[in-house]
């Protein structure tokens, strides 16, 4: 359906195409591609062929060919991620690798990491992402911890935008459909001397649907408002030294139902991010340097007219990171990336009474430090044998130091055969909500994990048939949930420092072990314009905490069992055919697997046809059958939606 690369530690699919030519191109991705297509996400650039760990890539083509409004959208096509939305667009939306919390997966948009300190575990919430002017995704699954940092338990999700390669160039996309639904995008750069410059913006709207689920009485729809920009410039200083900055700007409002009813709640989101760097080389260019500052600042705001006093929920979250990284090629064969870096983290939150009576509360505030050093060595001893190994240490100024290591390789033979291992450790110091809010417990202690993965992957018939499988494997300890307070003899169970004791309704402990084992499956078939792909994903994530009355159930919110299929089927004369069917089997949307959430199956459908070279006609249909399912409990979820557009590249 849309061009991709899957390359995993023992899985690969090249998701189906809409064209002959790349169609070609998504088949040869293990033989062809394998050497040729650069990941970025491994902190410096390395061919698919060359990382132990598992790698799903999405270019722009891809990105294009899907039509995906949202990138969580792109991402599910992908194995080992399940997503949970409470609503439609806008909602807030949890992302899950391989069964990991939302929070353990580290999201980076041209090299920033992406994180909300006033947010429940300091996670992001794609909510307001969208595609816009994204170029590139790359989503490494598993412990990525020595280059990312101790949150990078379930994988690190890299995002690039478009950057310019012409003297002039320009791109536009402009659809509308179901719910009044209106998307424009454009964007511009170019490159001039030593000055390579690029700006984008959209504007996304809906009028949405009840996030209060239909079958629970919901019929009020919910809008949605999306506002974004970005921008970025390079200017090259010397023949190996440039300094680049980078940003974006998201405004996003969205109607939500709250306490399990239709209402008028709305909330509004604002996010920036901030990049500045100076690059340079030495040594010939074998000793690459970068230093950068990078920033994000998040405010959420939510209001409620019916109420006394509308707002309801004020929070703020800001990141200050300053790093050096290094990359060092020692020989051919061997190459030595380092770094160290420094995160300032501080957040501000309050919930005001409905009453004007009740005076508005202080700001609960937090705010934490930590200090990093990080090296990695690759060696290739022979042909085709890649094998890296890294330490990191981070300084938490609460939680003192922790050490981490990793280790993997694989092995490309003859016979078109990969084998790919890997072991990784993570360690995830509790989020600043988790510790200072209102439901804060500040004598958590941090979450450790630990996994590995093993896997092969064939290549037969010239490319024309690849299969791969992966397995993998992971113990997280002191996992942090959110524990409902029914025992009014327990001293946790009212606000911290308050004088009389106000009650509260939980707090977060430390008192789960979760594992999490599974298996990752992929195919891909290329037969002229016919392209044929699917993918498969069992994940077994369960509560291990020995005495807990959860103890073997399943994680809230985590199929067991997800699967894609798509086929495609591209003419001669510029149309472009394609169907994508997803299924997902059932999950509990508790901890203690009381509510049980149905399985579902949506299908849909994709046409593309080229006016010319540069202009291409578009539509599709999503949840053809529209079939009604929720992937958090009373939350409602979109039905069957008819988008169409036009979409220019010059």
């Amino acid at each position: 359906m849309f061009k991709a690369i899957f390359r995993s530690s023992i899985c690969l699919a090249a998701v189906a195409a809409s064209s002959t030519a790349f169609a070609d191109e998504a088949a040869h991705a293990v033989a062809a591609d394998a050497d040729s297509i650069i990941v970025t996400a491994t902190r410096a650039p390395l061919t698919l062929d060359e990382i132990p760990s598992s790698v799903a890539v999405l270019d722009k083509a891809a990105i294009d060919r899907a039509q995906d409004i949202g990138v969580t959208e792109l991402l599910l096509r992908t194995p080992g991620i399940s997503v949970s939305r409470n609503g439609g667009y806008g909602t807030s939306t949890s992302l899950r690798i391989r069964g990991a919390e939302s929070e353990h997966t580290v999201t980076v948009i041209d090299g920033v990491k992406l994180n909300d300190p006033s947010s429940t575990g300091g996670g992001f919430n794609f909510a307001n992402l969208l595609a816009g002017d994204i170029d590139r995704i790359e989503v490494l699954r598993g412990p990525q911890s020595i280059l990312w940092g101790s949150q990078a338990i379930g994988g690190v999700i890299n995002i690039v935008t478009a950057s310019p390669e012409k003297p002039l160039e320009g791109s536009f996309d402009l659809e509308a459909g179901s719910r009044q639904t209106v998307s424009a995008r454009a964007a511009i750069g170019g490159r001039t001397g030593p000055l390579s410059w690029r700006l984008g913006g959209q504007r996304f709207t809906t009028d949405g649907i009840s996030s209060h689920a239909k079958a629970f009485g919901g019929v009020e729809r919910d809008g949605y408002r999306n506002t974004n920009v970005s921008g970025r410039a390079e200017l090259a200083l010397a023949d190996n030294v440039s300094a680049e900055v980078r940003g974006t700007y998201s405004s996003g409002r969205v109607e939500f139902d709250g306490f399990n009813t239709d209402s008028n709640d709305v909330g509004l989101n604002k996010e920036f991010v901030g990049y500045a760097g100076l690059n340079f080389a030495l040594a010939g260019g074998r000793f690459r340097n970068r230093i950068a500052y990078a920033y994000t600042d998040t405010n959420r705001d939510n209001f409620n007219p019916d109420r006394e006093r509308p707002q309801s929920f004020e929070a703020d979250g800001e990141n200050k990171r300053w790093e050096y990284q290094g990359s060092f090629d020692v020989s051919d064969r061997i190459t030595a990336i380092f770094g160290v870096e420094n995160e300032r983290s501080n957040f501000r939150s309050r919930s005001p009474s409905a009453s004007l009576a009740t005076p508005l509360p202080d700001f609960v505030r937090g705010k934490a430090e930590i200090t990093s050093v990080y090296g990695q060595l690759s060696v290739e001893p022979v042909e085709g044998l890649t094998l890296n190994g890294g330490v990191r240490y981070d300084d938490h100024d609460r939680y003192g130091g922790q050490t981490l290591f990793a280790a993997g390789g694989v092995w490309r033979l003859p016979s078109g055969t990969v084998l790919r291992a890997s072991y990784g450790e993570g360690f995830k110091a509790p989020g600043l909500y988790q510790l200072f809010s209102e439901y804060g417990n500040v004598g958590l202690d941090p979450e450790e994990a630990h996994g590995w993965e093993a896997g092969i992957e064939q290549h037969l018939f010239g490319d024309k048939l690849v299969v791969g499988a992966t397995w993998f494997d992971r113990t997280t300890k002191n996992q942090i949930i959110f524990n409902s307070c029914t025992d009014p003899d327990d001293p946790l169970c009212t606000v911290l420092g308050s004088n009389p004791p106000v009650p509260r309704f939980g707090y977060y402990l430390n008192v789960a072990r979760s594992e999490t084992h599974g298996v990752e499956a992929a195919a891909a078939l290329t037969l002229g314009g016919l392209t044929l792909d699917g993918n498969y994903s069992w994940i077994v994530a369960e509560d291990r905490s020995e005495g807990s009355a959860n103890f073997g159930n399943w994680l809230p919110r985590r199929p067991r069992n997800a699967a894609n299929a798509s086929a495609s089927y591209a003419f001669g004369f510029g149309l472009e055919l394609g169907a994508a069917v997803r299924w997902s089997g059932k999950s509990y949307d508790n901890a203690s697997n009381a509510q049980r959430l149905g399985g579902y199956t949506l299908v849909d459908l994709r046409a593309e046809v080229a006016l010319s070279d540069a202009v291409k006609l578009f539509a599709r249909a999503e949840n053809v059958f529209d079939e009604e399912y929720m992937t958090a409990y009373r939350y409602g979820s979109l039905g069957r939606s008819i988008y169409a557009g036009i979409r220019g590249r010059f």
